[in-house]
């Protein structure tokens, strides 16, 4: 066990020694982890933002003294944000 956990440790070496020494790769790769990073981010505001919303209109419903025309008036304007081009 200890001779497997060696060689794969030194697989992982000579793979990261590869990768340095070839920058076309390197560049690639992370400009594919970019991509991915940022299309995550795309993602994630986005569901949150909707589930924000959604949240906020409930409590529009509740009728809320005080509270509730404050929420409504955010999500007239982030509705209207959302129609305009």
């Amino acid at each position: 066990l200890a001779d497997y956990t060696r060689h794969i440790e030194n697989l992982n070496i000579a793979e990261y020694v590869a990768l340095v020494r070839d920058p076309r790769r390197m560049f690639f790769l992370n400009f594919l982890s970019g991509i991915g990073r940022g299309f995550g981010i795309a993602v994630g505001f986005t569901l949150l933002g909707a589930v924000l919303v959604v949240l906020l209109r409930r409590l529009v419903m509740l009728n809320l003294p005080g509270i509730g025309g404050f929420i409504a008036e955010i999500v007239r304007i982030v509705q209207a944000n959302l129609q305009s081009p």
